[in-house]
């Protein structure tokens, strides 16, 4: 790859990162958070983006992006309010700039069809032209001396820097402003502009696409040459500049109060004894500005002391450096850990196996290795997990997108956006989670007159939510919809010949079956659902995660699905036993504790059927070996050992195996990609005898024992 796909590639990596800054900051707009902070993070994204796409020529992502930027200039100034309708129009016009940036990053144009009318509804609500530079908006300098005796510490000494700033004409082609660069050095700190216009030609010799103006900026301020750089980071090539520093000398006494008395006779004021000297007005386009005042403490009074605030606003670490890897490395590294866990685990084996005493020097050794490859592992795993914010932000689209289609009003709230899982079930979870939220929007929530005749309303929400428990995250989608119609679910399936007529089923057992293959109740195809396949895509990629999903519904309350699935694809922290001759592997998260049952603990209940009696209560006993078809002949629960263990539904289960042989840390193989889906196991793993063995799924086990449909292994459609 050549010098100029490597920045390319780094430009577009940026941006990824710059439209989940954009999207961040509009949903928290969109909330009612349009402080000043909110506003101009927004605004910034888009700027960087066009000032980007402008050096790599992209035109149309250029000619875009600064039509969304003015619009966001106007709200960050105060002239456009950031109503309902606003937001709403701004948040059309990220999701359009974000499929620009995707069609130059695969190298393709966009239709316009697809991106003009987000151009041109932008361009009416700012009421502004691409091809305008507003001069105007440089308004008399107004003087307020309200603040005067409001004395503000600076973190460091004030500096004067001239400034000089002629654009060339490549500026204005690649859609920047004069304007909007000169507003951004105003936020820096005091500033004077002087207009240069003695290159303007008479008019019948103008260029309409020239640059004749020059401008010359003395800027004070506590910031650096490098911050004043950056302003003018993306136009550099395109204009002449020059920035020249240096210190502000202190006046004398006497000259500070010949220059106060001045002033305040100039502005009719009242004369009184000041504390501080006014510097001339900075320029801010559309908006009357105040002055800082310099400290300068009058004879006999000493300078106030800066507030708290101040001082742990100037203490403020700066962020933590950062360093971009592509994701194939990190991959790798986690493959090369996963080998040394097994390697360590082999070596441990061999130790045994050879007989080494415990506390001898070579067993010392090896659990001080066991020690720094756990570390090891889980630094690394810290790596490759990231929060599930960023899918989260991608999901909100999909809710104003399925909502302007089906004309119902939506609304997405999340919870839980820092929960932080492997990227690898980050990457994976976004079809499964499209699905979810669409379904839940088309056939959950109602239209509106049906919401306002209920006392809903108008406005329905989908409530996006991410939490660790047990070890494992837990992914809940859920709408204030009119809940599953458990009646017409029941009578499209045995329409459709998925159930006996007769069949009697419970409510879950009804719900459940909206994940029947083929299910939908919609009579007419759309673009959004009908066909019977969306949910079964949900199914496969869960399942493929070693997750699982199940569903709650109450009629008019709504219906929430919930995914459970595992924090990493990579370790798990496990308990080795037997039965049967088998070695299997218990995920450690799932269990409470390990006991040998007593004669009288164990009671028959049924056919087949025993429960455990403990602590006051019984919980169901699973005889492992004979549930996977080890054997056939029942356990003696005397000789086994108990696992009680705790499923995903709080649910107190308990696990009869022959032996517990270890409890260790194991890496996780898929056998969904190297064999096949296996009922009740979750994955495999080597051992450190070189020995395959299955990890348990104990939540299927134990709704396969209850003779429910475990719905990891339920295959499901889209519910219509």
């Amino acid at each position: 790859m050549d010098t100029i796909e490597t920045i390319k590639l780094t430009f577009f990596q940026e941006c990824e990162e710059q439209l989940a800054e954009l999207e961040s900051g509009l949903l928290a707009m969109n909330e009612g958070a349009a402080d000043s902070e909110t506003v101009n993070a927004v605004f910034r994204a888009v700027h960087s983006i066009k000032g980007g796409a402008g050096a790599f020529k992209l035109d149309d992502l250029v000619r875009f992006a600064h039509i969304f930027e003015t619009t966001l200039d106007q709200i960050r100034i105060g002239q456009l309010p950031p109503s309902p309708e606003v937001m709403k129009v701004v948040l059309r016009t990220a999701d359009v700039l974000a499929d620009l940036v995707a069609a130059a990053r695969e190298g393709d144009r966009l239709d316009e069809a697809k991106w003009l009318p987000a151009l041109e509804e932008c361009r009416a609500l700012s009421d502004a032209s691409h091809d305008a530079i507003e001069l105007a908006d440089f308004q008399p300098v107004r003087v307020s001396f309200d603040d005067i005796d409001a004395p503000v510490a600076p973190a460091r000494p004030p500096r004067v820097f001239t400034i000089y700033f002629k654009p060339k004409r490549e500026l204005y082609a690649n859609a920047n402003e004069s304007v909007l660069l000169l507003r951004e050095l105003a936020r820096l700190g005091e500033m004077t502009v002087a207009c240069d216009a003695s290159a303007l030609p008479l008019l019948g010799e103008l260029d309409a696409d020239g640059a004749y103006f020059a401008w010359t900026v003395e800027l004070v301020t506590t910031r650096d040459e490098a911050e004043i750089r950056e302003v003018f980071e993306f136009v550099e090539g395109d204009c002449d500049l020059t920035i020249e520093g240096a210190a502000i000398p202190a006046p004398a006494p006497s000259d500070v109060a010949a220059l106060i008395r001045r002033v305040q006779a100039e502005m009719g004021a009242e004369s009184r004894a000041p504390a501080f000297v006014q510097r001339p007005a900075p320029v801010h386009a559309n908006a009357p500005l105040k002055l800082v005042a310099d400290a300068a403490p009058s004879e006999g009074r000493s300078a106030a002391p800066p507030a708290k605030a101040d001082i742990a606003k100037n203490e403020i670490a700066p962020p933590a450096a950062t360093i971009r890897v592509e994701f194939d490395r990190v991959d790798r590294l986690i493959n090369l850990v996963g080998e040394l866990v097994i390697n360590q685990a082999m070596l441990s084996q061999r130790i045994i196996e050879a007989g080494f005493a415990n506390g001898s020097a070579v067993t010392v050794g090896l659990d001080e290795l066991e020690q720094l490859t756990r570390e090891i592992q889980e630094s690394v795993m810290a790596i490759r997990a990231q929060p599930v914010k960023s899918l989260f932000q991608r999901m909100s689209r999909i809710v104003r997108e399925v909502a302007d289609a089906t004309g119902k009003s939506a609304r997405l709230k999340t919870e839980g956006e820092s929960t932080e899982i492997d990227k690898t079930v980050v990457e994976r979870l976004a079809d499964p989670l499209t699905h979810l939220i669409r379904n839940a929007i088309d056939h959950g929530l109602e239209a509106p007159h049906s919401r306002a005749a209920a006392g809903k309303l108008s406005e329905g929400i989908v409530r996006l939510s991410a939490a660790h428990r047990s070890g494992r995250v837990i992914i809940e989608v859920a709408d204030d919809g009119a809940g599953i119609d458990r009646a017409r679910v029941r009578d499209v399936a045995i329409g459709k010949g998925l159930i006996p007529a007769d069949a009697q089923l419970t409510d879950a057992e009804i719900d459940n079956l909206i994940f029947l293959p083929g299910f939908s109740t919609v009579s007419e195809l759309s673009n959004i659902s009908g066909r019977g396949v969306g949910m079964d895509v949900v199914k496969r990629s869960i399942q493929a995660l070693g997750g699982r999903i199940s569903i709650a519904s109450r009629p008019g309350k709504g219906s929430t699905f919930t995914m459970s699935l595992p924090l990493t694809l990579a370790v798990l922290d496990g308990m080795v036993v037997s039965t049967s001759g088998q070695t299997l592997v218990v995920p450690l998260t799932a269990i409470v504790e390990t006991l040998r049952p007593k004669s009288g603990d164990v009671h028959a209940l049924g056919s087949g059927a025993d429960v455990l009696a403990i602590r006051g209560s019984f919980v169901p006993l699973i005889d492992v070996g004979r549930a996977l078809g080890f054997r056939t002949v029942p356990a003696d629960p005397l000789t086994s050992v108990v696992i009680l263990i705790e499923t995903e539904g709080r649910a107190r289960n308990a696990l009869l195996v022959d032996t517990i042989q270890d409890q260790r840390q194991v890496v996780i193989k898929s056998l969904e990609a190297n064999y096949c889906h296996v009922p009740d196991i979750a994955a495999a793993t080597i051992l450190g005898d070189g020995r395959v063995a299955l990890i348990l799924d104990v939540d299927a086990l134990v709704a396969r024992s209850r003779g429910d449909v475990a719905p990891a292994d339920l295959p499901f459609a889209e519910a219509g």
